[in-house]
């Protein structure tokens, strides 16, 4: 049995069920309790280790084998987490055109060399580095 949270004492007995969980009863205080929270749901804690290890590469029924919950219940929980990200989520990307690198290109008669393509993602700027080649 569980003890009570008000004494302490492991004299308690069953009492009953309200709104689903099992009452308990202490014979010393004549308290009536409840568990504080049911075994089959995850307290916020679990969510977030849910979300790191999903984060980390795991998948959904290897997290719910870890912690000890449905691949259902996991998925719906990174589901949930996903769709509050609205203030971080980025803007949908834009079309941009390169016709003037085809063109540049197009027109260039060696083919050797590289290129070095840099996107600066928080100042929206990139910018295209070409160098023939031994340089």
């Amino acid at each position: 049995m569980l003890n009570c949270p008000r004494c302490a004492s492991a004299d308690t007995v069953k009492s009953g069920i309200k709104i689903g969980r099992q009452r308990y009863k202490c014979k010393t205080w004549q308290y009536c309790f409840t568990i504080s929270h049911k075994s089959d749901t995850a307290i916020p804690d679990q969510r977030r280790l849910a979300l790191s290890l999903y984060l980390e590469g795991l998948g959904f029924r290897s997290i719910g084998r870890i912690l000890g919950f449905s691949h259902v219940a996991v998925f719906q929980w990174v589901k949930t987490f996903g769709e509050n990200l609205e203030s971080i989520k980025r803007p949908a990307a834009q079309i941009v055109e390169l016709d003037e690198l085809q063109s540049y290109v197009g027109r260039t008669k060696t083919t050797a060399g590289f290129g070095l393509l840099l996107i600066d993602l928080a100042n929206a700027f990139s910018m295209l580095s070409l160098a023939p080649e031994g340089s």
